[in-house]
């Protein structure tokens, strides 16, 4: 039996026509930073990937800046700068919330969190307990991070809803990053109309090569490179620029846009439908995290307390099937998801969860055939505990 891979939010498989263009790209032999024709023919499929890339962000060209991942670019954001404000020189805060994926939450510090209710959504408008913690720690210039999205949970966040919340809180010059790496490209987004002041992608997510990400920048806010060097990516960035990964992600967005437009992804969410309902009906103990919130259209989190999420993932593994426990962006370490401890479960149950993230190519029988093996495995385990 061939093995089915339902694990799209750790990476998406190559998408033929990010193949197609990083194998042109292997033929170009210019530098990039070159003036004769080879390197400015390396530089056009640069700009050509910027202008594709730009389009699918609902960005402009200028405004992004090509990294080696996602989490390049959330540190990134540590150089920001801003007419009359330079962060170089006194480290801003990060206020992040509970839920943030580890590349943004890694810069949190001491400052307190943004809490979450039970659904793992940012509810600012009614929670006196964050206006508290927030207003104890915005007295100085800070940066706001939130995720459009929850890689484990697939639970969206209301950016442009609490963006003027979080603006309102204590004094000083705040900016907002918005995490945009698991809903781009699998719903409609933009970052023009979602008031950020910063974004972040990765490649590999929606179809494009490994270790290409890229920062969007709002019009009056820049970043002082981390990385110096040559100053490539207008000096935010240096480093001569992947041209074979950068010309992938510029197909890979391409196409995923085509996906979107043509309702893909609206199939898919009828799979993850099917995948929730055959579970629930043989398994009434299974605990659904995020169901009754709005999510992303491929995402499954669940759990049942007591059967740990690693020997799941191990045993959907020799069954034939790639799922995961938690984010798969933590070098392979299981641990009790911190996301779903934010949301108020248990560790026991937090150390139970798994996630199965669905994708275009996904198909109806491969994620029957999971729900089968999975509940013959359950099965097996309430067995062997009775």
């Amino acid at each position: 039996m061939a093995r089915a891979y339902l694990d799209w939010n750790a990476t998406a498989p190559l998408r033929p026509e990010a193949r197609d263009a990083m194998i042109a790209a292997m033929d170009v032999v210019g530098n990039p930073s070159s003036v004769h024709a080879e390197g400015r023919a390396a530089k056009a499929i640069v700009e050509r990937a910027r202008g594709q890339v730009a389009e699918a962000l609902g960005a402009d060209a200028s405004q992004l800046v090509f990294v080696a991942s996602a989490t390049e670019a959330a540190a990134l954001v540590r150089g920001l700068v801003r007419p009359q404000i330079d962060f170089r020189d006194e480290p801003r805060k990060f206020i992040v919330s509970a839920v943030e994926h580890d590349a943004v939450y890694a810069h949190k510090g001491d400052a307190p969190e943004i809490r979450v209710d039970g659904s793992g959504i940012c509810d600012l408008a009614s929670s006196a307990a964050a206006e508290t913690d927030l207003f104890a720690c915005t007295q100085g210039d800070h940066v706001f991070a939130m995720q459009a999205a929850n890689s484990e949970t697939g639970v969206l966040q209301d950016v442009l809803e609490n963006i003027g919340i979080l603006r309102s809180f204590g004094g000083g010059q705040s900016f907002l990053l918005c995490d945009a790496t698991q809903i781009f490209g699998k719903m409609p987004w933009s970052f023009a109309w979602s008031e950020a002041d910063l974004a972040m992608a990765s490649a590999h997510k929606v179809g494009g090569p490994k270790g290409v990400g890229v920062l969007a920048l709002r019009s009056g806010v820049d970043v002082v490179a981390q990385i110096a060097g040559g100053g490539q990516e207008m000096g935010r960035r240096s480093g001569t620029e992947n041209v074979i990964g950068i010309a992938g992600f510029g197909a890979a967005v391409e196409a995923a846009a085509r996906d979107l437009a043509d309702g893909v992804w609206e199939r898919v969410a009828q799979l993850r439908n099917i995948l929730e309902i055959s579970l629930d009906a043989a398994e009434k103990d299974i605990i659904f995290v995020g169901k009754d919130a709005a999510r992303l259209p491929n995402t499954s989190c669940f759990a049942v307390p007591g059967w740990k999420g690693e020997t799941q993932v191990m045993q959907m593994d020799l069954a034939g099937f790639a799922v995961s426990a938690g984010s798969a962006c933590s070098s392979g370490k299981v641990k009790p998801s911190r996301v779903l401890r934010a949301m108020g479960y248990d560790e026991v149950t937090a150390a139970s969860a798994i996630r199965v993230s669905l994708g275009p190519t996904t198909t109806e029988d491969e994620v029957l055939r999971f729900a089968d093996a999975w509940i013959a495995a359950y099965r097996r385990h309430k067995a062997r505990a009775a």
